[in-house]
């Protein structure tokens, strides 16, 4: 599919050249720093460094004393608390972190995830019942309950305090919570809006530390779960978050707790630097797979656990979990993609929207994210979900995709999210209406340039500005994520040496040596799933490439490399 390259403009040049300067990082990496919203030398150091002392003061969020007084009243007065979560990896790692914590001042503590298909996302009413029959008197709910006044209400008639630790923008009104934690409050001044769940939980027990005098090292033994989340939950990695992923990389490479140990240890992590491409890929996706198919009260045990051979015989629990979610992810994107290529009227849409209901509900949002990359439109999955039918739509680059559902709320029984993924439910008998009014909101107000993959790049360079020093303050901008994404280069007129060749099971991929015109070096990288572009490469014409640097892991006499993610030939 052919994409489009997208050269970010050019900061100020007076603050460029400033920056440029600093370390003598260069220009290129002065410009890379701008781009990013850096102005000076001191945020330089800040990006560069990012150390616990830049943390914001947590009592600097709304409620924030209220919340610690309620937990210090409930442990001098001996009640039983309650830690509450999602079941997905912001929602466990939450719960593993403030649980983990606590019991050390708290014997009287215990934790509930609910059940994704029997109680559904956030705080549920089953959940609030149970609690009252085992005496919890105080509930500290993360990463949900913003909106779940109604519950709250439910719960306080019932003695049961409630402690929201969220993320999410609330509504008009916020439920009527002991304390309600979230940056997103209109009225609150906290200066980071983006922690993910267990971000806000960490400034809770932050501010629950410095409230006892409790040693902050006692409270960075679990930063590893919180650089988990932000890595999982796609959180900006910026400012506050920048410095929680930081440290919690450290900790992970240097000194995991037992249950992250095990996952990493299951998923074959080892021999290298651990970064935030293998929390998202490998180490996120087996937490998930609990909840997805069995329960994600299984994650929390395991991240909860200090047994090592316990931790590992659950890490391979969930590691089935993960097979069977790739499993049934797997068929499921096969069949749908079949849909499509034997529907002409489906494959010529500017949406897909596709329905089936045996389709399994705890992989229909990876699916739609996959049929989103081939056909690069506005894609829901719907299948059956009791009476209803439920489902997880994706969008594509510059579209708001929650506009367009919202244009279709009268065909809705629910739905949420934000401009690229959503849910929805609806009834059965609604199915088709939705799918043609979708179509139609979509083709009225997409535009043609939305519906080609774009590749943001952050400079043009030649190959002779990849030098080694370059490349070590590169390797200084980690770690990577929305608001910091790995920099993309381009260069143009490159040719190949001569000794690029095909590899691979099925020689789908390019391993190719290349040369400039104006510069003798040679540099080695590989463009995966570009195999049949070798007779184009072999012609001895110019031709561009888009790329990232990276370390060359597997090969100890290749430093770096580039990973070549599109190439395009001159005319």
């Amino acid at each position: 599919m052919e994409k489009r390259w997208s050269i970010k403009e050019n900061p100020d040049p007076d603050v460029e050249a400033e920056l440029s300067v600093f370390k003598d990082i260069g220009p290129i990496l002065g410009r890379l720093l701008a781009q990013r919203g850096i102005k000076s030398h001191e945020e330089a150091r800040a990006f560069f460094n990012p150390h616990i002392s830049d943390l914001n003061d947590p009592f600097l969020m709304k409620d924030m004393r209220e919340a610690v007084q309620r937990i210090e009243t409930a442990i001098n007065k001996d009640e039983n608390i309650l830690i509450y979560g999602d079941y997905d990896v912001d929602g466990t790692t939450s719960v593993a972190l403030v649980y983990s914590f606590l019991k050390e001042y708290h014997s009287r503590i215990d934790y509930y995830i609910p059940d994704r298909y029997d109680e559904g996302y956030g705080i549920s009413l089953k959940s609030i019942d149970q609690a009252e029959e085992n005496g919890v008197s105080l509930v500290i709910a993360l990463d949900c309950g913003i909106k779940a006044g109604a519950k709250i209400d439910y719960a306080k008639k019932k003695g049961i305090d409630f402690i929201i630790c969220d993320h999410h923008t609330p509504g008009e009104e916020l439920p009527r919570a002991v304390a309600c934690l979230d940056p997103k409050r209109a009225d609150c001044s906290y200066p980071e809006k983006d922690l993910s769940g267990c971000g806000v939980g960490f400034k809770l027990l932050q501010a629950f530390a410095m409230h006892r005098g409790i040693p902050e090292d006692l409270l960075f033994r679990y930063i590893d779960l919180v650089a988990v989340s932000i890595a999982s939950d796609v959180v900006p990695i910026t400012g506050e978050n920048r410095i929680l992923a930081d440290m919690g990389l450290r900790k992970l490479n240097e000194n995991p707790g037992t249950g992250l140990k095990s996952i990493m240890r299951i998923a074959g992590i080892k021999g290298r630097e651990l970064n935030i491409s293998d929390i998202i890929f490998r180490i996120g996706p087996r937490i998930n797979a609990a909840g997805r198919v069995e329960s994600g009260k299984d994650a929390v045990k395991l991240l909860v656990s200090d047994d090592e051979n316990l931790a590992y015989g659950m890490s391979c629990t969930i590691n089935q979990c993960n097979e069977t979610r790739k499993y049934l992810d797997r068929n499921i994107t096969n069949e749908a993609l079949r849909l499509i290529a034997t529907d002409q009227t489906l494959k010529n849409r500017k949406t897909t929207v596709l329905f089936q209901p045996e389709w399994h509900k705890g992989v229909i949002g990876i699916v739609a994210s996959r049929l989103t990359e081939t056909y690069y439109r506005p894609t829901v999955i719907l299948t059956k979900s009791k009476d209803l039918i439920t489902g997880s739509a994706r969008s594509v680059d510059g579209y708001n995709l929650y506009q367009a559902i919202e244009a279709c709320q009268d065909l809705l029984e629910n739905f949420g999210g934000h401009t690229y993924a959503a849910g929805l439910t609806l009834k059965p008998e609604n199915i088709e209406a939705f799918a043609e009014r979708f179509e139609q909101v979509v083709s009225q107000t997409i535009l043609p340039a939305q519906m080609i993959p774009r590749i943001e790049v952050d400079a043009e360079i030649s190959l002779k500005d990849i030098t080694p020093e370059f490349f070590y303050h590169l390797k200084r901008f980690h770690p990577y994520g929305p608001g910091n994404l790995k920099p993309v280069f381009v260069t143009r007129n490159v040719y190949d040496f001569g000794t690029s060749k095909v590899v691979g099971r099925e020689k789908e991929h390019l391993k190719l040596e290349l040369i400039e015109s104006t510069s003798p070096k040679i540099i080695k990288g590989i463009a995966f799933g570009k195999g049949h572009l070798l007779q184009k490469i072999k012609t001895s014409q110019p031709f561009d490439i888009c790329y990232t640097i990276e370390e060359c892991v597997y090969d100890t006499h290749l430093p770096l490399q580039l990973m070549v993610t599109d190439i395009k030939f001159r005319t």
